[in-house]
């Protein structure tokens, strides 16, 4: 095939207004347009090539073989480390007595919010022995959340997540010192925030709501979340908690320098999918599924059986090798040199990596042929990784997560042994560990209340001894000892973090900064056959996730698709859904934003 029959197919697929439509949605851009099925897209009669080279195996580079393994692609996928990226889980080494398994280390816990689409579809076609897949047997709702604070005078409070995590736990939500605890934090919570800031900040998240898909990406992207709730003047409590904490929470993102347009979209899907009013979201007040847990380690529940369907599919796995350069010609990619040496050649290339790694590869070569990956340069990564503490008693809190607000350096944290409906002690370790106290840490810049050092400027040990200091700090606030330092058999950090001699993370994702959409990478470049995965890529959810990475792989696949004038029918692409009862405010506010005036309720 020559070069200029390809790019008069190429042209034919990406042209005009519907070249990001064809591409399976424009993300939160464009969120009318009619996206065309591969079917609609003019046939060339092209012979169709179907070798496809996949360069990571995190969970962008898994969701772009999963979709194109089954519309009959031939698929091999190159990962230098493993399988899973940050969303695996690891055995402990050296942990296992006794016939039991090694104790489950984790990357961080992983939460699934009720807002997920794309992750949890995905769970669904993963099979599993003895009937089932993923999603049914594994996928759990948690029903309950523990509120602490790093501050005096607050007492952590068990709130329920569902009317029927209320139903179900109503005697530890009840019980006397909860009861106590949650009005003595609820009176100083009213006081340290007085009620007229309280209902401006609501109002903030309302104009997110209400304001139209231009002035998002035209305003509220290039000013950062401080900024927009504007938390200058306001009071203390309201610049820890509303505007700074609930923020680290959330995500790796420092409310300073984060988009107000991606932290208050994701806010406005997390409590638009908890209303259960959108069919589109499996989640609702009355049943729960706002916030989700697997039942297992990670890699057990999911990954694995991930992997195991994708080879019997027919997808192949080179593991121990990383792309180290693309070779590039005449505006194609004509192969990839693994750092092992070895070459690789395929028809199509994607991309599916880290932005550290990613930006390796960004070559003089690579640039000239689309200089638009020159923005990858510019997007900031930051750190959110895990450590888990194995405890000797199992904890009796209700299953749930734990938001300690305001600690220096963001926690939150899981007990698993009762929300995993396992009896650690004859499962995992030697017999001494009964349950597993995972907290990811998501800042790592702030100076702590053991060393007053940052996180990156800690030992291994030192992190662990910090991260338990403020974690107890906030958990026994309210006079009850729930986390005591003598129960504490062994504890593991991500093995990600190393010192070697200075402290390295192997897995930090990237951070959406105010102004960074535009230098976010599409899944498609204008190489004709080199495509783009990860959680740096521009998603509807856009915000580093498991969920962004997803999505990014099905928009990889689809641009294949595209590319290789396949009549398949595209990967589905899903926005965030919104109240439809909003759309004619947001109507109202595109024309007060064409006219160059301010959303009504910015005042």
């Amino acid at each position: 095939m020559d070069d200029d029959h390809y790019d008069f197919s190429r042209r034919s697929v990406l042209k005009g207004a519907a070249a990001a439509a064809v591409l399976a949605g424009t993300a939160v851009a464009l969120p009318n347009v009619k996206v065309p099925s591969a079917q609609a897209i003019p046939r060339t009669g092209i012979r169709r090539r179907r070798e496809v080279a996949i360069f990571g195996g995190g969970m962008s580079g898994l969701a772009a073989a999963h979709e194109l393994v089954e519309r009959g692609f031939r698929v091999t996928v190159y990962e230098p480390a493993f399988l899973g990226g940050k969303a695996r889980s690891h055995d402990v080494p050296g942990t296992a007595r006794g016939g039991r398994l090694p104790l489950p280390g984790e990357h961080g816990f992983r939460f699934f919010p009720g807002c997920y689409q794309h992750v949890t579809e995905s769970m669904e076609r993963i099979p599993l022995a003895g009937g089932g897949n993923v999603k049914d047997r594994h996928l759990i709702n948690v029903e309950t959340a523990v509120i602490a604070f790093d501050e005096a005078g607050y007492a952590p409070t068990t709130a329920p997540a569902s009317i029927m995590g209320f139903v179900d736990h109503a005697s530890s939500i009840v019980e006397l010192d909860n009861l106590r605890n949650a009005l003595t934090t609820g009176l100083k919570f009213v006081v340290d925030v007085p009620p007229q800031e309280l209902a401006y900040f609501v109002t903030r998240e309302l104009i997110i709501a209400t304001s139209c898909q231009e002035r998002r990406l035209g305003q509220w992207e290039k000013q950062s979340w401080i900024q927009f709730v504007k938390a200058n003047g306001k009071s203390p409590a309201y610049q820890r908690y509303l505007a700074g904490a609930l923020t680290r929470a959330l995500v790796a993102a420092k409310s300073q320098t984060a988009s107000a347009r991606t932290i208050g979209q994701i806010g406005l899907a997390l409590a638009t999918s908890a209303t259960g009013l959108l069919s589109q979201y499996d989640a609702g007040l009355v049943h729960g599924g706002v916030d989700r847990i697997l039942n297992a380690p990670t890699t057990h529940a999911w990954i694995d059986p991930w992997v195991a369907h994708l080879r019997r599919l027919g997808v192949s796995f080179v593991m121990g090798e990383g792309v180290a350069d693309f070779q590039i010609s005449g505006g194609h990619i004509t192969g990839a040199r693994l750092q092992s040496g070895a070459s690789v050649s395929a028809d199509w290339y994607v991309a599916a990596m880290p932005l550290d790694r990613l930006r390796t590869l960004l070559t003089p070569a690579l640039l000239t042929a689309d200089p638009s990956l020159a923005g990858v340069g510019h997007l900031e990564d930051d750190w959110m990784v895990g450590i888990q503490y194995f405890l000797s008693r199992r904890s009796d809190l209700p299953p749930g997560h734990i938001a300690a607000l305001g600690t220096p350096w963001a926690l939150t944290g899981l007990f698993q042994a009762r929300p995993w409906g396992v009896d650690f002690a004859k499962t995992y370790g030697d017999g001494r560990v009964r349950d597993c106290l995972s907290i990811d840490i998501s800042d790592w810049e702030k100076p702590g209340i053991v060393y007053r050092k940052p996180a990156k400027q800690c030992t291994k040990r030192e992190i662990a001894r910090e991260v338990w200091a403020q974690m107890s700090r906030a958990m026994n606030a309210g006079g009850r000892r729930i986390l005591r330092d003598e129960e504490i058999v062994t504890w593991s950090l991500d093995p990600g973090v190393t010192w070697s001699p200075q402290i390295a993370n192997a897995t930090p994702l990237m951070v959406n900064t105010a102004g960074s959409y535009q230098h976010r990478p599409n899944a498609y470049t204008t190489i004709p056959n080199l495509f783009i995965g990860g959680d740096h890529v521009r998603t509807n959810i856009d915000l580093a996730t498991m969920e962004g990475a997803n999505e990014s792989g099905r928009r990889a696949a689809n641009a294949i698709l595209a590319a290789a004038d396949s009549p398949a029918r595209p990967a589905p692409v899903l926005p965030l859904w919104e109240l439809p009862m909003l759309d004619p405010i947001k109507a109202e506010d595109r024309k007060r934003y064409r006219a160059g005036l301010p959303h009504f309720l910015d005042v």
